[in-house]
């Protein structure tokens, strides 16, 4: 007997024709005389127990197709690991076989099938998963960003710069009359060549500038690109009248455009490299009619999908500036058809050049992108990413932030320091109406006060007509006895005598019965990314902090005293418009609008505050180069009627550019402090 008839042989061939399908019973198998030294190798089986059995050899039909002997071959693999190691049965197994013997009655020779147990949600399958999606999408885009670097782009800026530097002292030195008039052709052939080194440094923009005409759609980098022409154009007409071409402002273009694709880049790296990072990946979204007709900010899980299928977007100021631009060409081309017809074609190349550099300001290039490149710094350390331009317009608006006891005073901040008791009371008895009371409210105390029951091996009862107060305390019934539970002003409003030199600055009161029973000295401890999220949510003027912590000691007083935040703004509200509050959280069809990868207030609050400057930043900046260009139009139209061409020099345009862009860089510092 060859090989494969040795491993076919512990085939069953009823189970191969099973494996395919097959429902009819087999034909009856065609034995051949077994060869003695397989004989003397493989005994056979004790006849007693049908289930270990040996099924006698048989041979492989010659018809048999590849398909079916190879996924024969397989099954027999598996049948002799399974062989090798049986499979351990569970205690209970046995007791739900006895249970239902009808249904394994008549499959006696056939092996019980026992579907697996379904796989549960745990912490570790749910990192797995997004570790998954994080190594597919930002850590992928990451490595491929890091490979092309922004090495060059630096590069490309500084050569611009020195090439600016360059023409500004050629410039200045024709205007000073220190260039002989026989070095006048080579100066200006020299201007020209260096505005086509600034364009070569930038000719990725260009070239993009390109791809958008060809794609339908205008930008500034399109913009960049008939603005190299009609300079190239006037420089041509500059050779033969001898006069110096308009290099340095349209070099401080190409280098404003180049700065744009830097912050570009930098900041898609930054998003990158803070989602790559992540071992959690939180939601904040945004539901509408939350808290007094508001919508709220809430926080829930996230999926990497909800920001690398938007991120690329282009914003709406972005939007804006593309448009603005075709209205700048447009009025730009109108002016230079009314200097050519009152004063010749190389007046109109000349006006029509400075008009297109003068109507879209050089740092209206980066007006949209470094407000973002400066924001991101901060939110990297933060772990935070905004999800698109959607996000950052949803979250500029007012809205409520609800916080809870884990955003306050994160988990471990909350600490017992002592426990003192007073009266007659049984120290046992006070701790368990004491926890009984903190179970039923819940909050941050609850693990405290559970934790010192079970060090006690103390019981918990049930608690009747329990009732919360909004003065920072609670009381409820347990085993037929009124408790109270709050702050020492709770107390003493509600009728109970404090024995003098009782006062602790942080702790919980108990009275059982209207009598003074004992104290619980807590510390919270003020955490650094909850102060500062507190304080950014407090001081934020489109946003109402809700309070729906369940910690009755987190009142007004307290958080005035303990973060110094202004708590007039605050809601404190009832325990039942808390359940209402509850009830409103419904995430499944809010869109996202933030992610965070960090745990605590701050991201969050960030995002929101973050948000707010950004549209500030990148609104406010439109507004001011757009009002530079169309004063700058109004000059050039104005020298184009009266042909007044001694006001229009090289010199003159740069300084114009360079004037707008102290106010336009200044906005972009907008998102530094948030």
């Amino acid at each position: 007997m060859n090989e494969n008839e040795k491993e076919f042989s512990t085939l069953d061939l009823e189970d191969i024709l099973k494996e395919f399908g097959g429902n009819e019973a087999p034909p009856a198998p065609v034995q051949e005389p077994a060869e003695p030294e397989a004989a003397e190798q493989e005994p056979e089986a004790p006849s007693g127990d049908p289930e270990e059995e040996v099924p006698p050899t048989e041979e492989v039909p010659e018809e048999l197709p590849e398909e079916l002997a190879q996924e024969a071959e397989e099954a027999s693999e598996v049948s002799e690991a399974q062989e090798a190691e049986p499979e351990s049965v569970p205690e209970e197994e046995p007791a739900q076989a006895a249970d239902e013997p009808e249904e394994i009655a008549g499959q006696e020779t056939e092996p019980v099938y026992i579907p697996p147990e379904p796989i549960r949600f745990r912490p570790r399958s749910r990192l797995r998963e997004l570790k998954r999606q994080l190594i597919a999408g930002p850590e992928k885009r990451y490595y491929e960003l890091t490979e092309i670097g922004v090495g060059k782009l630096q590069a490309a800026i500084l050569f611009c710069l020195v090439v600016i530097g360059v023409s500004v002292a050629a410039g200045s030195m024709y205007a000073l009359d220190m260039i002989p008039e026989n070095r006048m052709r080579l100066m200006v052939f020299g201007q020209i060549f260096a505005m086509l080194l600034g364009a070569l440094m930038g000719y990725n923009q260009i070239l993009d500038g390109i791809s958008d005409l060809f794609h339908g759609k205008f930008s500034l980098n399109t913009m960049l690109f008939i603005t190299l022409i009609a300079c190239v154009a006037d420089g041509i007409f500059c050779l033969q009248e001898l006069r110096v071409p308009i290099c340095a402002a349209f070099t401080l273009e190409v280098t404003m455009a180049l700065w744009s694709t830097y912050h570009r880049r930098s900041t898609e790296m930054g998003q990158m490299d803070t989602l790559r990072k992540a071992i959690r990946l939180d939601s904040v979204v945004k539901v509408a009619d939350y808290w007094n007709g508001r919508p709220g900010i809430l926080r829930g899980e996230g999926q990497v999908e909800d920001f690398m299928e938007h991120y690329q977007e282009p914003s709406a100021p972005e939007k804006r500036q593309n448009a603005y631009a075709f209205i700048a060409l447009v009025l730009s081309v109108i002016v230079a058809v009314a200097a050519g017809w009152l004063h010749g074609v190389s007046m109109a190349l000349r006006i029509f050049s400075a008009s297109l550099l003068v109507a879209v300001p050089a740092s209206f290039f980066v007006s949209a992108t470094r407000p973002m490149s400066v924001l991101e710094r901060r939110f990297h350390s933060l772990g935070t990413v905004l999800c698109s331009w959607k996000g950052v317009k949803e979250l500029s608006t007012r809205a409520a932030f609800p916080l809870a006891d884990h955003d306050i005073f994160p988990n471990g901040s909350v600490k017992l320091n002592g426990v003192k008791f007073y009266g007659d009371r049984d120290p046992e008895v006070i701790i368990s109406y004491a926890t009984s009371l903190i179970c039923v409210n819940g909050g941050g105390l609850m693990p405290i006060f559970r934790q010192l029951l079970e060090s006690r091996s103390g019981p918990k009862y049930p608690v009747k007509d329990f009732q919360a107060y909004e003065n920072g305390g609670i009381s409820g019934e347990v085993c037929g006895e009124t408790v109270l539970m709050g702050s020492i002003q709770f107390l003493q409003e509600m009728g109970v005598e404090i024995p003098a030199g009782t006062m602790v600055n942080q702790a919980v009161y108990v009275a059982i019965n209207g009598k003074f029973s004992g104290l619980f000295a807590i510390t919270y401890t003020r955490m650094k990314y909850s102060a500062s999220g507190l304080a950014t949510v407090c001081a934020y003027r489109g946003l109402t902090p809700v309070i729906t912590a369940d910690d009755f000691m987190l009142t007004g007083p307290f958080l005035k005293e303990k973060f110094g935040v202004n708590t007039r703004r605050m809601a404190f509200p009832t325990r039942e418009e808390k359940a209402e509050l509850l009830r409103k959280s419904n995430l499944e069809e809010a869109s996202v609008l933030a992610l965070t990868t960090h745990d605590g207030l701050a991201p969050a609050a960030y995002a929101v505050t973050g948000a707010r400057a950004l549209k500030t930043a990148c609104n406010l900046g439109l507004t001011i180069h757009i009002i530079g260009g169309i004063l700058g139009l109004l000059i050039m139209a104005a020298l184009a009627v009266l042909g007044a061409v001694e006001l229009l020099t090289p010199l003159n345009v740069l300084l114009y550019q360079l004037v707008w862009m102290v106010p336009g860089l200044l906005v972009t510092e907008w998102t530094r402090a948030i």
